[in-house]
């Protein structure tokens, strides 16, 4: 279910696959790439806020809920760019996938239960199926657009979103796909592997941003005074009134250190795998080729050896000479993986959390709910069992100079 669900994408690709998925993708997530998402994001957030009663009163919202909106609109643009609208609809059945997988996951495991022609199952089955043929659909959409545009002579037009670079890589001709039934040469882009990629990117980047949004959120309304601190630098830096822009965020200092912290203490996965290509020695012991390794992020990321006797606590202070002194061992954080295969897409998550939290700490105050209840819990992701009700309530807004 949960494969289903994710894609057989970068995350499960191994070998030269993943090394030319990898090349061919990293260019959509290339920083100046990314910031041209600011102004999108940044209106998707405002226009959340908004909703709100302006009278100062108090509203409980889940933030584990409510910051999907903003976290499904930054994926699907830097997935589909042009092709947003059908891209946005192709995700929204892929949410109603995941709440099936999360169903399932939450469950009480039972060998070949998924293959059972339960009436939740052949829902999802029918759900796969109707994701794959839509995508299949936007994925013919979308070539005819970019042979369109070589024709007209501008061959490198709007391929900057993962979908345009996918194709483009797909044949030596930009738009040549290779056919879903057919092995494509080792150079090409098939449609299923398309397909597989736009999944994968929607269930990683909507849900390790979505949890990173909410437990940051979490610990400032736990934590009031860097809840003030973090406001004070953003009124500082961006005002009261305009949209944080791509020049305000690498300012926010005390922001990305609240955000590292929170990456620390609640990183989306709780562990990874790799697995050793070769024979090697690692801390004095023999680690065949071939045999895989756990990597305990949550474990690293809690040792007092590493971190100190405030490894529990939330202090971002630790962060201030930025991660890579943070702890006694300079890739002691490692929320994102580490090496070749460090998540693709930490970049967006960063800069999307950080402007989101900019635009709550510019418009609201926040604190915990009294039926919040604290129970970081696994479920595919590190998350809360219980949701995160928050109180928010809209600060007074100041008048434009006449």
């Amino acid at each position: 279910m949960v494969r289903r669900l994710e894609g057989e994408g970068l995350v499960s690709l191994r070998g030269e696959k993943w090394a030319r998925h990898r090349k061919v993708l990293t260019p959509a997530f290339h920083m100046e790439n990314l910031k041209l998402l600011i102004p999108f994001v940044g209106k998707t957030v405002l226009g959340m806020v908004e909703k709100l009663p302006s009278s100062g009163e108090e509203v409980e919202i889940d933030v584990s809920e409510w910051f999907q909106t903003v976290t499904e609109d930054a994926i699907t643009r830097t997935t589909f760019g042009r092709s947003y609208d059908d891209g946005m609809a192709v995700f929204h059945l892929q949410t109603q996938q995941m709440a099936f997988a999360a169903e399932a996951f939450s469950k009480v495991f039972i060998p070949g239960y998924r293959f059972i022609p339960t009436k939740k199952n052949s829902s999802s089955w029918k759900l796969e199926k109707e994701i794959k043929r839509r995508l299949i659909r936007l994925i013919g959409r979308r070539k005819e657009l970019l042979e369109q545009e070589e024709e007209k002579g501008k061959p490198d037009a709007d391929v900057n979103d993962l979908l345009g670079l996918m194709i483009k890589a797909s044949g030596s001709k930009q738009g040549t796909v290779a056919a879903p039934e057919r092995p494509p040469p080792s150079s090409m882009f098939a449609v299923r592997d398309i397909v597989e990629e736009c999944k994968t990117f929607f269930f990683a980047g909507k849900q390790t941003t979505t949890n990173l949004l909410t437990w940051a959120t979490v610990l400032l309304a736990m934590h009031p005074e860097w809840q003030e601190r973090a406001r004070a630098e953003v009124l500082r830096v961006c005002g009261p009134i305009d949209l944080p822009s791509r020049h305000h965020l690498p300012k926010l200092k005390t922001l990305g250190m609240i955000l590292n912290e929170t990456l620390r203490l609640y990183p989306p996965a709780v562990a990874t795998i790799r697995r050793a290509e070769a024979d090697v020695e690692l801390g004095g012991y023999h680690i065949p080729q071939g045999t895989e390794l756990l990597i305990p992020i949550m474990g690293v990321h809690h040792d007092a050896g590493l971190w100190g006797t405030d490894v529990a606590e939330f202090n971002p202070t630790r962060f201030a000479d930025g991660a890579s002194r943070a702890a006694r061992h300079p890739t002691a954080f490692i929320p994102f993986g580490l090496g070749a295969r460090m998540c693709i897409g930490q970049n967006l998550a960063v800069l999307e959390a950080k402007l989101t939290v900019a635009i709550l700490l510019q418009r609201l105050a926040f604190r915990l709910s009294p039926s919040y209840v604290h129970a970081p819990t696994v479920l595919m992701l590190l998350h809360p069992q219980y949701g995160a009700p928050i109180l928010f309530r809209t600060l007074p807004r100041p008048s434009h100079p006449s």
